[in-house]
Parts: structure tokens; sequence; C-alpha cells
């Protein structure tokens, strides 16, 4: 598609989805031509329309922006498989031929998985009648049974191309991709390799290359069919969708997930919906997600071509607020559904003056980072003597999963927050392992086994890190200060962290620590330590800075070089 008709394109392109004025955002681009241009015309182009949506972590009800539960509708409500469901009984029968599918991370992040695990998420994606489902990392959190059991309740497709397993629930229910016949359209799955390192797959379970999996899937389609039409939906990141994209032939449509990449004509998007990318041949593919949550609801109506490709393009991602209309039917169910663990969640625990903003957490210090790590310390310091008291704590940003907003702090909060189980743990670090792993995380590749780290990092008081993002890797790290004096790489430092990370958890520590033991829950330590510190009243205190790399200085016992 040239520039040129792109424009036009757009320019063209006023109203499009037949939605009522309740489900249409400011941020939604839609078309004049009215949606009959159905099934085959006389030139062989094929019209058909995608609704796809990725890391709902187990929001089956409205939530609050800070992800969790809608307390305060007035301040907006978002979300929610009941506002899915309307938009969907509203527009999906004007369009003929279209498909409903599901990117990954269903699990994790709400009562509704920890109090039920997969079984009401099941129920709720059959009802909205999902045509396929790739899977991402979480998905594994609960073990391959847990996941297979899962699978097991499902009434559609299940795609993943680059996994293979040992446990049979899973071999039976996974396949590398399906062909929707009455569309004579393949659409292929990919998990995120990085599963492993970030989740609980059995030892038997393996991730291989996404992007080999998806040529050799396309060459295979290709070569025992006559289907043209290939679609994909991956989990593995809007930044690997592009590699993607631009490493492989034949695949012209990618619709992601994994990492929370907000898409679209609107405040704080991270980029246009879709992203058009050129691939190894300079023909057009066009790579499109929805954020997180359920938020949004992507969705794009495409023209194939008879080679496959596509001609013409008009969508946006649909978002899910206040004025959307919720199906009565499924809202009524997910309330229901609430009734056993509502008492729990709404237990007060606290109160907070400030927003503990998570938001920032993958990118910088975030003030939710600085409160559970130095609620995770002071755990320690609390039991610990002046010579047997640990340094600080670290976590990964990855772990801190919602905003916990100003006001009454509930359990439910804290849980939707910090919904993992994960439990303290205190090892003994030389300063050397620890300049080391900090290296790596700045640079996101482990020094030791030069894998990727999956997460960004969050420290306590009592540590101090400078950082030039822009430096060469294995020169980021400017300096670390522990106390009052610079990182000693000859001496020995106690370290509060989480037996995830500590057990080789998004590839901070290589090889896994062992030598320590599993103590109390971090949301435990959490809602014990709101309760000492209410009301809450911190500020980011720049534990963890970016300065400019010629402010490099020597670490205190780093080796000269021999004479």
């Amino acid at each position: 598609m040239t520039m040129a008709s792109l424009k036009k394109l757009i320019l063209s392109t006023i109203c499009a989805l037949s939605l009522t004025a309740s489900t249409i955002a400011k941020d939604h681009l839609v078309s004049q031509r009215k949606l009959s241009k159905r099934f085959i015309d006389s030139e062989g182009h094929y019209n058909i329309s995608f609704y796809h949506i990725n890391d709902v972590h187990a929001h089956l009800d409205e939530f609050s922006s800070s992800g969790t539960d809608c307390t305060r509708p007035e301040r907006g409500c978002f979300g929610g498989y009941a506002r899915v469901q309307s938009v969907l009984k509203e527009t999906r029968p004007s369009h003929s031929d279209s498909l409903l599918l599901n990117v990954g991370d269903e699990f994790q992040g709400t009562m509704f998985f920890s109090f039920y695990g997969g079984q009401k998420i099941a129920e709720t994606l059959n009802q909205l009648g999902f045509d396929g489902m790739t899977l991402g990392n979480h998905e594994w959190d609960k073990g391959d049974d847990h996941l297979g059991e899962f699978l097991n309740n499902l009434t559609f497709p299940i795609v993943s191309a680059n996994v293979f397993s040992d446990n049979e629930k899973l071999n039976k229910t996974i396949k590398p991709f399906h062909i929707y016949e009455k569309y004579q359209l393949a659409v292929i799955g990919v998990t995120t390799e990085t599963t492993p390192s970030i989740s609980k797959p059995g030892p038997g379970t393996i991730f291989t290359d996404p992007i080999k999996a998806v040529q050799d899937t396309i060459d295979l389609i290709r070569s025992t069919t006559d289907i043209t039409r290939i679609a994909a939906i991956t989990h593995i990141g809007y930044e690997e969708d592009q590699r993607l994209a631009r490493e492989t032939t034949g695949l012209h449509l990618i619709m992601g997930g994994h990492s929370h990449t907000p898409l679209g004509d609107f405040e704080g998007a991270e980029g246009p919906y879709p992203t058009i990318i050129k691939n190894k041949d300079g023909d057009e593919v066009f790579v499109v997600t929805a954020w997180r949550w359920g938020t949004y609801l992507g969705y794009i109506d495409v023209t194939y071509d008879v080679d496959g490709k596509i001609l013409e393009y008009h969508g946006a991602p649909i978002h899910l607020n206040n004025q959307t209309k919720q199906d009565p039917q499924l809202q009524a169910q997910i309330k229901e559904w609430r009734k056993p663990f509502e008492a729990f969640a709404g237990e007060e625990v606290g109160l907070s003056n400030v927003e503990l903003d998570e938001t920032l957490c993958q990118t910088q210090e975030c003030l939710l980072g600085d409160f559970i790590t130095d609620a995770m310390l002071d755990y320690r310091l609390n039991s610990s003597t002046p010579e047997t008291a640990p340094a600080f704590a670290i976590t990964n940003a990855g772990g801190i999963r919602a905003t916990i907003d100003a006001g009454i702090v509930t359990r439910g909060e804290v849980l939707t927050a910090f919904p993992f189980g994960n439990a303290i743990v205190e090892v003994p670090l030389s300063g050397e392992v620890i300049w080391a792993t900090l290296e790596g995380i700045i640079a996101k590749v482990n020094k030791n086994n030069g894998k990727p780290v999956t997460s960004f990092l969050q420290v306590s008081r009592g540590i101090k890190i400078e950082y030039s993002s822009n430096a060469a890797n294995e020169t980021k790290l400017v300096s670390v200060t522990i106390g009052d004096s610079p990182l000693d790489l000859d001496a020995e430092y106690k370290v509060v962290t989480i037996d995830f990370l500590a057990g080789g958890g998004d590839n901070f520590f290589s090889p896994p620590l062992t030598n320590f033991v599993t103590l109390d829950t971090l949301d435990e330590v959490l809602i014990e330590y709101i309760r000492a510190q209410s009301p809450i009243g911190i500020a980011l205190d720049g534990r963890i800075k970016t300065v400019s790399a010629c402010r490099r200085k020597r670490r205190v016992g780093a080796r000269k070089p021999s004479s």
C-alpha cells in the first residue's frame, strides 16, 4: 500500500462498525463503507473482520484505571467481559465473516483466578464464543496439569506452534495452527520462549524460537494446502512482533500480546494501530495489539487479495468504559461468582494518602516498587540484630501488577497488585555478584548465561543505583552505593528478595540461588506493613537514577590489572 493510497484510505474512513454511540471511543477509526462486501468479489478479493483481546489477566469484571476492583464508578470503570459481550452482540451480526481471537494471559491478576483457578475463565470464554486462542506465559503459573485441565474445558482451538510438551493433556489440545475452512484462512499461534523463566511449565514442556516456528508453519501450510490467507496470534511482545514481521514471508497480519503495549490514536499510545512493517519480500505486514486487562477490544477489518496480501484495512481498538453497555446476563453471572471471595477481598487493611503507582515500574523507580521493597526490608530488619541485618531488598517490576489507589486500601487491592503468592527469602551475595546481577538487569542480558533478563528491578532504601541507559552493555552500571559506602566487590551482603527470583525467575540470578529459606508470603508481609505505615504518605527518593556514563566510578574492591 503506497503512502498516497494509505492517506486516501484514512481520509475516506469516517464511520464503520455500526456501533452505537455508547461504544465508539474518540480514538475509533471507522469507514463510510457499508459492511456489505463479504466473501470473494469478482476480482478474488476477500473481506474479513478480526476482533482480538490480550492480557486480560483474570479481569472478568470491570475495574478501575489502576486495575483493581471498580468501587468508585464516578472515577471510571473499564473493561469486563460483559462489555466485550455487549459490543460483540451489537456488531458481529453485521460482520458475516469475522473471528474472535484471544492472544493469551487470561490467567493471574485478580481473585477470579486466585480463588477459582481457570474454571470461571473457561466458562466465560466459551460463552463469548471465541474462535481461537494462543497461550501466554501466565497460563503456566499453576503448571502443566492445571493448564491442561483448563484447555480441556475450552470449546475452541488452541494454537501455539513453538510449544512442545510431554504432558498428555497439553499435547491433546495445543496445535501449531488452525484452518478456518469457511474463510479459507489459517491462524498460527506462538508463545514467548521466555516462559520457563517467568512461569512454571514442567521440565518436559519446551518453547522454541517463535520466529522460526512461524516461518516453518507458514511453509508447511503453503506446501500442503491451497491456503494463502495466513494470520498469527502471538504472545511475544510488540517489539518481537515487529521483528517477526520483518524476518518472515507469507504472513500479513499479526495480532499480538505480552508487552501490554497501547496502540491507536489516543493519549498514551506507543504506536499506530496498525503498525505497518515491511517483510523480507517487501510486502506490508499489519501488527496490532490491544493493551491490557480488556480496557480495549481490538478490531481490524481487512481485504485480502488472491495471494493472501492485505489490500486495505480499517478499524481501531474499541475503548470499553462507563459508556459501553454491559451484557446483563453475563454481568449478573460474574457478580454472583464474586460472592464467595467478596468479604475476604473487601477487608480494609489501611489508608494511603498517595497513589501507589505501578505504571512506571518496568522503566524506572516507582512508588509501589519503593513501598513493597521497603516492606520486604523492614520485615527482615524486625527479626535481625545489627550484625545480621540485611543491606537492602530487591524485587522484579514484573511481579507488581496494579496500582493501589489513594484512600482506603483493601486486601483485594493488595492481592491484585501482588497476585503470585511469592514468599520472602534472604540470601547472602558477594559484592561482585550484586554488581554483575544489576549490570545484567540494566542491560537486559544476564552476564553469566547471555540470556535475556525479562524484567526491570525495584529496590528498597539502603541501596542507590546509578546507570547510563545509553552506554554499551557491561558498562551501563555507573555506581552502586550500599548504605553510605560504595559497593565492595569483596564484601558479602545479605539481600532480601522473593523465592521466584532466587530460583531463577526473570533470569536475575544465574545460576539460580540455592542457599535460602522460604519465609512469609509477600502479600501478608505487605498487609502488615500497610497497617504499620497508615496513613501512607511517601514520595520517590531517587534510589534508582539515570546519569551520564562519564560519571562512572571505580568500585571499591575492583581488581586492578596485574603489573
